[in-house]
């Protein structure tokens, strides 16, 4: 029986050799022949360039001209105001409006100096992230006060802080609250993490915020590496005060959202949606994927209006704020929910990684990658908890979208890599809904929340190969029959051989080196249920999947399990 088993292991790497060194078409080729000449990236850029010039946040100018921009070429494009569209129109738009709990907030200007001396350590025009997010502003002439050096939080009740400002090389966050209710007027920090480069990108900032208080006179500035380093050398010299001057607006205002949809002909109930977030400041975080999603729009209803394609299912576009718009589209109609099939989020889509860093990424739904992050396998420097096995989200979506992506990457000449779940944007309310979500992204990037994440960090070259992929993969998703539902099997099968037999060679080579075989084998368990279970989901892309279709599935799960329990085999006698 072991030599049998033995036997149906060697068998099942040849298999997989050969299935490398073919390379069939991608599900999604037609599609990629269709879109490639026409996705340009001029409009992505152009939206980009637009809304990078503005400090956004829900509410205020910034996000809000952004979002009629969004509005205005959805309308050249041809989308239908929906309340004044008929049952005909298949494209069509809203704006949504909303009351908000807080007040809105906008930087006006700001400057930081040393009592004295004649040249700011800060000034807001070269540095717009120096004003903590929702600060009040100070009197028009601006504050002078004493600075108080905290080397960390603890040391704060030593000093009296009222009508003080105080400064600490660290996250404020926690000290906050206690800083107003002490009577201090602000505080400064500095707390720049090592990704960003400091030493070497001297002058950026990332930005910080306070809570949205309307009747706080409190504000907070944000000091970059240099800046930091001025500060401290004069506060070693003895007693130093600061003239702080700040002017922001906070006032009252409503929410936008912008929602276009491309009504399917045939399922138009069930759904794919991209979400892109239009606040935060920064050009690639989120102008990028404004710009990005908005071209993917306006050619959609290009291709449809000329009948180069047709969509079966709803294709949605939503730009709003990051995760509170889309959770909000996900919880507020059950309806609508329960038959959205796939979100994608765009965040962050368009760097120079030249300059930025980083590469591309597709930011994974839950696998054991998130729990095992061994091998080519790596977390980006934003970093994710290990999660459990209860938490696994087995799908295609994942290998399908890399799939593609690859695609586009081999194409273009592009790097495309992928990262394990970590979370934190747009792509979290659809997991959170059991919906099939993940994320396009760039990451590391040294620039990333600071005032230098500005327009010439951005590539028009990445905003077209990013939206031509996203858009290759939902052309192919909303008009999904049973020959897509086999050509996805196919591919899900050999991306699982692969992955098995790179965790069994890590498997082996663990044990080598004193792993536990038992560890090992719940790795390899894990692997075999995720693309069990992955194989299954398959059906949802047929409305009622077929006999043949459900008995390939159960047969690839077969083959799977007699691969897995070979590979086990192997490392006990290892």
């Amino acid at each position: 029986m072991k030599k049998n088993l033995f036997l149906i292991g060697y068998l099942f790497v040849i298999t997989l050799g050969c299935s490398q060194e073919k390379k069939p078409t991608s599900v999604s080729q037609e599609y990629f022949d269709i879109i490639r000449p026409a996705f340009m990236g001029n409009l992505a850029y152009e939206t980009t360039e637009y809304v990078a010039q503005f400090w956004r946040v829900a509410g205020n100018t910034g996000f809000n001209k952004s979002v009629y921009w969004i509005a205005e070429h959805l309308e050249k494009a041809g989308y239908v105001l929906e309340d004044k569209a008929t049952t005909a129109d298949r494209l069509t738009y809203r704006m949504e409006t909303r009351a908000m709990e807080h007040p809105t907030w906008e930087p006006v200007s700001a400057s930081l100096q040393i009592a004295g001396e004649g040249t700011p350590l800060l000034v807001s025009d070269s540095n717009p992230n120096m004003t903590y997010l929702n600060s009040a502003s100070t009197p028009k002439e601006g504050v002078t006060a004493e600075v108080i050096h905290l080397k960390n939080a603890s040391e704060l009740s030593k000093y009296k802080v009222k009508g003080k400002i105080v400064y600490i090389a660290a996250s404020a966050r926690r000290l906050v609250q206690e800083l107003m209710n002490q009577g201090a007027l602000g505080v400064i920090t500095y707390n720049n993490p090592d990704y960003l480069q400091p030493e070497k990108n001297t002058t950026s900032i990332q930005f910080r915020s306070l809570p949205p208080d309307l009747d706080s006179r409190f504000w907070g500035i944000a000091l970059s590496y240099a800046a930091k380093k001025r500060l401290e050398s004069a506060l070693a010299k003895g007693k130093l005060e600061v003239l702080v001057n700040i002017q922001t607006k906070r006032y009252t205002s409503e929410e936008l959202t912008v929602v276009a949809n491309i009504k399917g002909a045939k399922l138009p109930k069930e759904r794919l949606v991209f979400s892109a977030h239009v606040q935060e400041p920064g050009a690639n975080d989120n102008a990028s994927g404004v710009g990005a999603q908005l071209e993917m729009a306006t050619l959609a209803a290009e291709l449809l209006k000329t009948q180069k394609i047709s969509l079966d299912r709803t294709l949605t576009f939503l730009w709003g704020d990051e995760i509170i718009s889309t959770r909000r589209y996900i919880q507020e109609d059950k309806e609508r929910a329960k038959d959205i099939k796939w979100g994608i989020s765009l965040d962050m889509v368009g760097e120079n990684t030249a300059i930025t860093g980083g590469s591309f990424l597709i930011e994974k739904m839950p696998d054991p990658s998130a729990i095992w992050t061994r091998g080519n396998d790596k977390h980006s420097e934003w970093g994710g908890e290990v999660l459990s096995l209860e938490a696994m989200t087995p799908h295609y979506l994942n290998d399908f979208m890399i799939e593609n992506f690859k695609n586009q990457g081999a194409f273009a000449n592009w790097e495309v890599n992928t990262n394990p779940f970590e979370g934190g944007s747009d792509h979290t309310p659809f997991l959170h809904a059991d919906i099939p979500g993940l994320l396009l992204w760039h990451f590391t990037d040294q620039f990333y929340h600071t005032d230098r994440d500005t327009i010439d960090k951005v590539s028009q070259e990445t905003l077209k190969n990013v939206g031509t992929g996203a858009l290759a993969s939902a052309f192919t998703l909303v008009n999904a029959d049973s020959a897509t539902a086999e050509q996805v099997l196919n591919n899900i099968v050999k991306v699982a051989e692969k992955r098995l037999k790179t965790e069994f060679d890590l498997s082996r080579k663990s044990i080598k080196n004193s792993g536990a075989l038992n560890e090992e084998i719940i790795i390899l368990k894990a692997w075999e249920d995720w693309y069990s279970r992955t194989m299954m989901t398959v059906m949802d892309l047929e409305q009622q999947p077929t006999k043949e279709l459900k008995s390939k599935i159960l047969q690839a799960q077969k083959d799977l399990t007699t691969s897995v329990s070979t590979q086990i085999e192997k490392l006990k006698y290892n």
